[in-house]
């Protein structure tokens, strides 16, 4: 039966014992286009077979009440370059944008650097490298700034992953090695700035439009040349309600100019079944709709949390009206290398293998689920099929209960696979 493991965790999740072994349709992306906000609702449909598509979403974010807007967020549709597979993820910055500017531009391509260098490591193993590798970096980041960069990030993330029964991606292994994709994967170890974006080409500004064969994304603006090809900081921030899309992979081009493979199609004669990885450090949450039930797939890194409380006060630290040092709310996060010490980076991750019952995954930082408890989100959205919408709806509830932060939402609505 399906089931929900973890690691790094604290209390273990209620495991729902429900469901049955799915099977995976191959798929190819399509974008739907649009000019008045972000084309975030893909639509992956079958090539093979006649059902419906194996999933969808949108997203959604405002500023809220405060001044600035420090959250971002990225997606990429064929993820690995694995048809069907899905990276979601949402950055939930403090003290400054920077953080989690950078964290938007360049995480996914982290993990996706190390899947394809460790391609027996499991998903959990590799996200704690990836995280472990993202923290150290943005602390370099803040090293080189000369105190210029003092910010963090809560992080949310969800790995949409097509496995065989073994759990494995026994089909991937003719996939370039990533040497041949990234002959120099050069981790980006500076912060964006605005001379960054001056030197952005308008060519490449206007090739940021989406098109049917878009396949990344990530917010704020930018183009895949730059997020992709030359790992270099993307256009300046589009305002929250613009939606400008950020990239599009045109030209099979692939890291640092290297021509990347194609993406693959499952083998259509093997049993397949999706697995989703989702990993989180901080208070950003993701809720699972089970056949109409909230399950809780994150966990909640708090200074209230006793578990994080006492690791803190281990660590030398203290805990004061619930913060840390008196100082920060959140016990993980990526970046705050000030609070490195006793602030970790490492995630919180759980696997779920999806059934017929999973309707949708609900990705949002702290500004929603300070207002919305995890089974009212779900109820408020279940009856709606379009993403973006359910997304919007999940937004405009949160300003409605006066909600005193930035707010980012994405819904990833899976479909029944044949």
């Amino acid at each position: 039966m399906p089931e929900i493991t973890t690691t790094n965790a604290p209390p273990a999740l209620e495991m729902p014992s429900d469901g049955v072994v799915a099977l995976l349709s191959v798929v190819t992306p399509v974008v739907n286009p649009s000019e008045s906000r972000l084309p975030y609702t893909a639509t992956v449909p079958n090539t093979w077979s006649e059902t419906q598509p194996t999933y969808s979403f949108g997203v959604a974010e405002e500023k809220g009440p405060r001044r600035t807007m420090e959250d971002a967020h990225s997606y990429n549709v064929d993820f690995a370059d694995i048809h069907g597979q899905g990276f979601f993820a949402i950055f939930d910055g403090h003290a400054g944008k920077e953080a989690a500017d950078w964290c938007g531009k360049n995480f996914h391509e982290y993990l996706s650097h190390y899947l394809l260098e460790n391609p027996t490591a499991t998903v959990p193993d590799v996200y704690n490298q990836t995280f472990h590798e993202v923290d150290r970096t943005l602390s370099k980041i803040t090293e080189d700034s000369e105190g210029k960069m003092h910010s963090g990030c809560t992080a949310v993330t969800a790995f949409l992953r097509i496995e065989d029964s073994e759990g494995k991606q026994a089909f991937a292994k003719s996939l370039p090695s990533p040497s041949s994709i990234a002959p120099s994967f050069n981790p980006v170890t500076s912060p964006p700035t605005e001379s960054d974006a001056a030197t952005e080409a308008p060519s490449e500004v206007a090739d940021s439009t989406e098109s049917p064969d878009s396949r990344t994304g990530s917010s704020p603006g930018g183009t895949l040349k730059k997020a992709f090809r030359r790992m270099t900081h993307s256009s300046p921030h589009h305002s929250p309600r613009s939606h400008s899309p950020t990239g599009t992979l045109k030209g099979g081009r692939g890291l640092n100019g290297g021509t990347a493979a194609p993406a693959q199609h499952p083998p259509a004669d093997q049993t397949l079944r999706r697995v989703l990885y989702v990993a989180n450090a901080g208070d950003a949450r993701g809720v699972l709709c089970r056949g109409g039930r909230a399950i809780r797939l994150t966990y909640d890194h708090k200074g209230t949390d006793k578990q994080e409380a006492k690791r803190i006060m281990d660590s030398g630290g203290f805990v004061m009206s619930g913060r840390v040092n008196g100082v920060l709310a959140v016990t993980r996060s990526l970046g705050d290398s000030s609070m490195k010490e006793f602030v970790v980076g490492a995630p919180y991750t759980t696997e779920t293998e999806l059934t017929d019952d999973d309707e949708f995954l609900i990705l949002a930082c702290d500004g929603i689920w300070d207002v919305v408890d995890d089974q009212q989100a779900c109820d408020l959205i279940r009856a709606i099929q379009n993403p973006q919408e359910a997304s919007d709806l999940l937004v405009k509830e949160a300003l409605r209960l006066y909600t005193n932060d930035n707010i980012t939402v994405m819904v990833i609505r899976f479909k029944p696979a044949a």
